[in-house]
């Protein structure tokens, strides 16, 4: 990256909400987090807001059962994966649009958060995506090395079609990568091919011209992730903050290069919510980056490379528990940013 980011831990979001209504998941949205707004995924309102299935419009040959979701063939299906290296050939992403059915949070934001000096986009990763979305045999596209390509190519379309029409808002805009199932990395259980991750991730980042993010929500193999040409790594600080730790030195050379870390410190979870407060998460976040300034990094640099966010998406909580977290969020954030006094003569 040619920038250094410096956020200054300002607030902002995954993405998901439990809230049906998308007006009401956008007006709270503006209101704790004006800085970085994020449009909502709303999977309560409809399965098709599914993370999977909402970027899943328009794939050839895709069938959607309740919140499943296979590859049947067509008879022009070769053809149609051909189409889909020849638009990302050409940067043509006009055809790879998210209907309002599929994103109704997406499409009211964007009447929302005009006058926002940046705003945040979010798309599905091609890991995740490739091992929910199955194939005839019943094993995740991932594992098929012309539908993962071709499935990288598509979220990639996908990303650069929404921040073109995040752009219409604002001129500066985040898009996140969700992987999820990154966690798997290593896994005897679900095994992913390691060498081909750095490939499909950056050939989706390959569309965001902006700034690019990476989100994971659980333990994985950071070193990985941080050789990727993002700009911000998202990680679920409250549950996973040693994971990160343990690769200080790949951290410490991604904020001299100019990186940011979203520390994903507001809990998630309802009952770990209700326990918190705002000394205790501020308390818990200084605990989670003394390991890095031990290391040579200056507090005042994870600050200020910092973004101060939920730990995953909110979609688990009650929509009175998901504005708590935004809430609690935005006064960490506010928190942090406060001027240092000087010191007592």
């Amino acid at each position: 990256m040619s920038v250094k980011l410096e956020f200054g831990c300002l607030p902002t979001a995954i993405g998901s909400m439990p809230h049906t209504n998308s007006d009401e998941a956008c007006s709270i949205i503006m209101k704790c987090l004006p800085d970085i707004p994020v449009w909502p995924q709303l999977p309560m309102r409809s399965s098709k807001e599914n993370m999977i299935i909402q970027f899943s419009e328009g794939f050839p040959g895709v069938v959607i059962d309740g919140d499943k979701i296979h590859i049947e063939p067509s008879a022009d299906f070769e053809g149609k994966l051909e189409q889909i290296h020849i638009d990302c050939e050409q940067d043509n992403a006009r055809e790879y649009g998210i209907s309002t059915e599929c994103a109704a949070g997406l499409h009211s934001f964007l009447s929302k958060a005009t006058g926002s000096k940046i705003v945040k986009g979010q798309v599905t990763g091609p890991v995740t995506w490739g091992l929910r979305v199955t194939s005839q045999d019943g094993l995740g596209i991932l594992y098929d090395d012309t539908l993962a390509e071709t499935a990288a190519k598509f979220l990639r379309l996908k990303a650069s079609w929404q921040e073109n029409i995040l752009r219409i808002i604002s001129p500066n805009t985040i898009i996140f990568v969700d992987e999820p199932y990154l966690v798997s990395l290593g896994s005897v259980f679900t095994p992913i091919p390691e060498e081909k991750v750095p490939a499909l991730l950056e050939e989706v980042l390959r569309g965001i011209k902006g700034t690019k993010g990476l989100h994971c929500c659980g333990n994985t193999n950071w070193s990985v992730l941080l050789d990727t040409p993002i700009d911000i790594l998202s990680f679920d600080a409250y549950n996973y903050a040693s994971s990160l730790s343990t690769h200080s030195d790949k951290v410490k050379s991604f904020l001299e290069g100019g990186g940011s870390i979203a520390w994903g410190i507001v809990p998630n979870e309802e009952e770990a919510l209700a326990k918190e407060s705002l000394s205790g998460l501020r308390d818990r976040l200084e605990e989670a980056m003394v390991p890095f300034t031990r290391d040579g990094v200056k507090f005042r640099q994870l600050i200020a490379q910092g973004l101060i966010t939920p730990s995953c998406g909110l979609e688990g909580l009650s929509p009175e528990a998901a504005s708590q977290a935004l809430e609690l969020t935005a006064k960490l954030s506010r928190d942090l940013r406060k001027p240092v006094p000087p010191p007592l003569l």
